[in-house]
Order: C-alpha cells, then sequence, then structure tokens
C-alpha cells in the first residue's frame, strides 16, 4: 500500500491552472486524496472538481502580503488536521507541479514512498518560461511542456513542498518555519505562472487582484519570460546537478533554511522526455 499522500492547494479565479493542477495530481496521488479550497464564496467550483475534495471559503483581505499570509496559515491548520490521516501532504500552488525525472520510471506516489522525507522535501525550483522569439501564445489542447522548452533554475521554486509532520509553512509554501530544507535528487517543483506573457497581462487586469496591490507585480512577472529568450542556455543535466549541490550548501544572509545560488541566472533546455507531463 504504501505511504498515504495527499495534494492541496488554494484557488481564486484560476481554473486554467487548476484544471491541470487536477489532473496531473489526481492521475498521480488519485482525485480522492486532493483537496482544493476556493477563496471567496462567489467562486464557482468547476465541474472538472467532481470526484475531489472542495470547499469555498470567505476570501481572505489585505494587500498581496496579508492575503498570502492569511492563505497559508489557513492551509497550515488543514495540513495539520489532514496528517491526522496521510503520511504525507503536498502543499503547492495550482500553477506548481512536483514531477519526477522520467528517467527513473517511478511516479511521484512511487518517488514518495522510497523516499525518507523526515521533516520535508522540495524538488529543484524550474522556473519555466516563454521564449518571445521561438515560443507563441499557449493553447489549453496540448501539454504545456510540448509548448514550452526553458527555464531559469530558480532557489524561489525550490520549496519545501511535501512536508510528514505538522509544522508550518512559510508564506507561498517557500519554507518550513524551524526546519531546513532536503532537495531530493530527480525531483522537480515545476512552476508554470510565467510562462506565457499574453496570460501574465490578463491575470493581473482581474479587478480583485488589482484592488489588492498586484497590478504593478506585472513586469517583475515578466522577468523570467525576458531571461528565458535572453539566454544563453546552458545543459540541463550540468546544471541541474550544480544547482542541486550549490542549493544545498548555501543560504542566503535572511533566511538560514531557504536555498541560495549566488544569485545566478541559469537558463536550460528541459529534455525532451518531460514533454508529455503536464
Amino acid at each position: 500500500m504504501g505511504k498515504r499522500i495527499c495534494a492541496l492547494t488554494m484557488v481564486r479565479n484560476d481554473d486554467f491552472y487548476l484544471r491541470r493542477w487536477v489532473e496531473y495530481y489526481g492521475k498521480e496521488l488519485g482525485k480522492e486524496n486532493l483537496y482544493v479550497w476556493f477563496d471567496g464564496t462567489d467562486q464557482v467550483i468547476p465541474s472538472f472538481c467532481e470526484g475531489i475534495h472542495t470547499e469555498k471559503k470567505e476570501k481572505v483581505k489585505g494587500n498581496v502580503v496579508e492575503s498570502d499570509k492569511g492563505r497559508i496559515d489557513f492551509l497550515n491548520a488543514a495540513a495539520r488536521q489532514l496528517l491526522q490521516d496521510y503520511d504525507l501532504v503536498i502543499g503547492t500552488d495550482a500553477d506548481e507541479f512536483l514531477i519526477v525525472d522520467p528517467l527513473l520510471g517511478l511516479s511521484l506516489k512511487e518517488y514518495l514512498d522510497k523516499a525518507d522525507v523526515g521533516v520535508s522535501i522540495s524538488g529543484l525550483g524550474v522556473d519555466v518560461g516563454q521564449n518571445t522569439d521561438e515560443e507563441g501564445d499557449i493553447r489549453d489542447d496540448a501539454p504545456f511542456l510540448e509548448q514550452r522548452h526553458y527555464a531559469r533554475l530558480s532557489t524561489r521554486y525550490t520549496k519545501a513542498s511535501v512536508i510528514a509532520k505538522p509544522v508550518n509553512w512559510g508564506r507561498g509554501f517557500h519554507r518550513v518555519k524551524g526546519h531546513n530544507f532536503n532537495i531530493g535528487k530527480d525531483l522537480y517543483l515545476f512552476h508554470f505562472g510565467y510562462f506565457d506573457l499574453g496570460r501574465i497581462k490578463a491575470r493581473f487586469e482581474d479587478p480583485s487582484r488589482r484592488e489588492a496591490g498586484w497590478a504593478k507585480h506585472v513586469e517583475k512577472r515578466a522577468r523570467t519570460i525576458r531571461q528565458v529568450t535572453a539566454g544563453p542556455v546552458r545543459d540541463w543535466e550540468t546544471w541541474t546537478s550544480r544547482a542541486r549541490i550549490i542549493q544545498t550548501i548555501v543560504r542566503p544572509p535572511y533566511a538560514w533554511n531557504k536555498p541560495a545560488m549566488f544569485e545566478m541566472v541559469v537558463i536550460v533546455r528541459i529534455p525532451e522526455r518531460f514533454s508529455k507531463i503536464v
């Protein structure tokens, strides 16, 4: 039977990503082990969520920082409750996918069954971008990684995504408070939030996001796209190996339990073996 594993997230007006999140984690863990909270009672629960656990809650109020804190406080409490029934809880945003290297031939559940998680385990952060010289608008009728081929190896997305104990995630699942992190070999966290310039602009036209102060973040969110387009492009195998070593050893001065990489901008081409996964 192995470990009992579930995944959770919270969303608002995010059906585009949530559909992929439900498809991916449902295939990997079983839909009955997915938990989604909708941020706001005005939200409509989409039909593709049938078979998973869903609940609407009162919208978390405040600006970007305040609302992020309110959401993670809620999800920490939910994870503590779920850990009474599960061995591991995966927490991600709806645009984040914890992926095992296909070379291993293991599903996510099989990988985590074998892993010595301890307190938490992280995938190496892979921030997928859009090379605007080569890649057009994203389509919803094909896998994301058939349409996007480049990414930045990002400390920001080397998150403490999987927990085995009732601890507290920091905002955005970026760390577990009071504990170090452990980057799993051959495990990646692919982030797709910045992989399409058109979607970035449309997302921040959402009135609720403008009211919360998100509009000024459009330019910042497009940074990955600019970096991926400019290059240079480095070898995946070489640099993912180096990035794991560097991020395991190096820490930012302001947070000993977050990874650092000397502010290096490392752009890689994603291998074809990942193209059908998400």
